[in-house]
């Protein structure tokens, strides 16, 4: 594992119980990062943070805005500063095709992997801005690229966060807080193995080195976007699919 500088370094990570949000704090503090872990439960959250020795672990609804800034402000009066947001939190939803997709599930998805990340990055931006280099790192996927049939409500929410991600990015162009995202195909984890059959099937069949990427993968392209070393680059979304192709 390279070694990247993060030494000091506040970092907030979103759904950090689950398996890509743990693999980034693991990550983050091989790499001298304080690491504050949000996930929407609270016990998983702290057992996480107990396991990667992650500073605090918090229970935040990342869709509630009154929930994130609390947890925003804990952990900058706590720690000093928020130097680092890395938005992990999301959810698969049903797999339906549009014409029959329950309207609640559809807000449900829309909700937590798109609504959040814009809360969590509009209540965490006072604290970066004071940083001196912010830096903000999005969980997109390569379905909200290409979009998957029966997926739609997910395909939107990413394709979402990379038009935000964009958007922020030239927001903040004339500070130092860079803002990138990154699309990983599928990846081995609980949102993976609970698809169908038949869908977890269709989205490994897409990616040429034929295996669903590790979290691990993703936390080493999610950990340089989240260094000083990331630099020139912002408004970018990284792909992480083992080959498959995207635009």
């Amino acid at each position: 594992m390279n070694q990247l500088d993060l030494q000091n370094r506040v970092c907030v990570v979103t759904g950090g119980s689950g398996a890509i949000g743990y693999a980034i704090a693991e990550r983050f503090v091989a790499s001298g990062a304080n690491v504050v872990l949000w996930d929407i439960d609270g016990a998983a959250a702290h057992a996480a943070a107990e396991n990667v020795r992650a500073v605090s672990s918090t229970q935040v609804n990342v869709t509630d805005a009154a929930s994130v800034a609390a947890a925003a402000k804990s952990a900058a009066e706590r720690f000093g500063s928020i130097d680092v947001l890395i938005n992990a939190a999301g959810i698969n939803g049903p797999i339906a095709p549009v014409e029959t997709y329950a309207i609640d599930a559809w807000r449900q998805v829309i909700d937590i992997n798109l609504t959040g990340v814009f809360i969590c990055c509009r209540e965490a931006l006072p604290y970066l801005r004071r940083a001196r280099h912010g830096r903000i790192v999005n969980l997109s996927s390569v379905g909200g690229k290409e979009g998957n049939p029966n997926q739609g409500a997910y395909g939107a929410s990413k394709a979402g966060v990379i038009a935000l991600t964009k958007s922020l990015s030239k927001e903040l162009a004339d500070t130092e807080i860079r803002v990138n995202c990154v699309t990983p195909a599928a990846i081995e984890s609980d949102m993976l193995r609970n698809m169908t059959t038949g869908a977890r099937n269709f989205v490994l069949a897409k990616i040429p080195l034929g295996r669903a990427g590790r979290p691990d993968e993703v936390a080493s392209m999610v950990a340089w976007l989240a260094t000083e070393e990331c630099s020139f680059t912002t408004g970018a979304a990284f792909d992480l699919t083992g080959g498959r192709a995207t635009y």
